[in-house]
């Protein structure tokens, strides 16, 4: 007998991954210039040159050298220059034992679940989220609870979090900026929430974790910045993915940050090493570990995203969509023109469009765009988006 939870998480279907692999099918159909592919995030902007400069440099590398094995966390240089890196932007005083590299975001997270989670305890999402996250919290026996942003600017609506904080809550998830929405969590937001977890803890008596899932922190707009979580809450753990700032989705490299502020920092540090070690996160791809220590400083370009962005919204407001503005990531959030998300998603598929139905996030009656793709792109949709919205606007005589 096969484990019949991974059968069904393997056998899943995934409304993001089936649409990509439609959008993948029907270009070859009808030609890539008539499919309107918004569906995954998937940066378009090519990798910083210094990334293919160290690719090149490293390449000629002797082979036992550049293919070893690096520690189980990662080699102490990359480590430390990532270290650095803080130090200088937050003036933090990190050293390279703060850090656990891994195989991207999504072995961050799910190294901090397994680190962190006892069975039972529960760890609190904000919706809409990244749907992995509950695949994750449930593997690691914990129980996903989800507590609804706030529903005028998709901020953390702190009331309802505290009423769903309990006892059995080990962690709060935030994804700042924020995937699927692009809202970036304010100064204001993140003291209200470093409040309420500092008088939970003391409530309940034990210690409660805030896990920043930060793979967009870099790509903000209009001189927003994205505040440094760790600063507002001791007990914060940051994980962090190279995949959109620096465009290497496929290479899968991150991190998990345990500051020495956390609460036996040393021991939750060393549950990460475990659980890497249990779910087979140990030595992150040692090729790309010696490029972020080249790149790690590399400036991200978003001057395209941030032109997407103009396109697009401009777009849609002369079409009579609604969206949330976004801050930073690079999807927009857009208001589907019935209740039924998945069904406007599947009358969009008829216009060529690839929008993801809100109901893969948790929550309904919206789409997820992902502007992550050429201006021709944008700009050829046009005339799909204005068919899409016609149609609806003559039903509704």
């Amino acid at each position: 007998m096969i484990n019949e939870t991974m059968y069904g998480l393997g056998s899943a279907p995934s409304a993001i991954r089936e649409l990509f692999a439609y959008g993948l099918a029907r270009k070859q159909e009808i030609g890539a210039d008539k499919v309107f592919d918004f569906s995954l995030g998937n940066p378009s902007i090519p990798a910083p040159d210094c990334v293919a400069n160290a690719i090149r440099q490293f390449a000629d590398m002797p082979a036992a050298e550049l293919h070893a094995y690096s520690p189980a966390q990662g080699l102490e240089s990359t480590r430390s220059a990532i270290a650095q890196s803080l130090n200088k932007r937050y003036g933090c005083t990190y050293t390279a034992d703060n850090f656990y590299l891994t195989m991207g975001a999504a072995a961050c997270l799910s190294a901090c679940f397994s680190a962190l989670v006892n069975p039972g305890e529960e760890v609190v999402v904000i919706s809409p989220y990244f749907p992995e996250y509950r695949v994750w919290i449930e593997h690691a026996q914990g129980v996903c609870v989800e507590v609804p942003a706030r529903s005028s600017d998709f901020q953390i609506d702190c009331e309802a979090l505290g009423n769903a904080l309990s006892s059995r809550t080990k962690a709060v998830v935030i994804n700042s900026p924020n995937n699927p929405v692009g809202v970036v969590y304010t100064e204001e937001t993140l003291k209200a929430l470093a409040s309420l977890l500092r008088a939970k803890q003391e409530e309940y008596g034990h210690d409660i974790y805030l896990i920043s899932d930060e793979p967009y922190r870099e790509l903000v707009y209009g001189g927003i910045a994205a505040p440094w979580v760790p600063s507002f809450y001791a007990n914060t753990l940051v994980c962090y993915s190279w995949s959109k700032s620096l465009s290497l989705p496929g290479d899968r490299i991150g991190y998990v940050l345990v500051p020495d502020e956390v609460n036996e920092s040393k021991r939750v540090y060393l549950a990460i090493c475990g659980a890497g070690r249990a779910l087979g996160y140990v030595c992150a791809p040692v090729f790309f570990q010696r490029v972020i220590e080249q790149c790690v400083d590399a400036p991200v370009n978003t001057e395209a995203y941030a032109n997407n962005r103009q396109k697009l919204t401009s777009m849609l407001d002369e079409l009579g969509y609604d969206y949330i503005a976004p801050d930073g990531a690079f999807y927009l959030w857009v208001k589907a023109l019935e209740d039924d998300a998945q069904a406007f998603s599947d009358r969009a598929k008829q216009h060529e469009l690839l929008l993801v139905s809100s109901d893969s996030f948790g929550v309904t009656g919206w789409v997820r765009i992902g502007y992550c793709v050429s201006a021709e792109t944008i700009a050829q949709s046009y005339d799909a988006f204005a068919a899409l919205k016609a149609e609806y606007d003559r039903a509704q005589r």
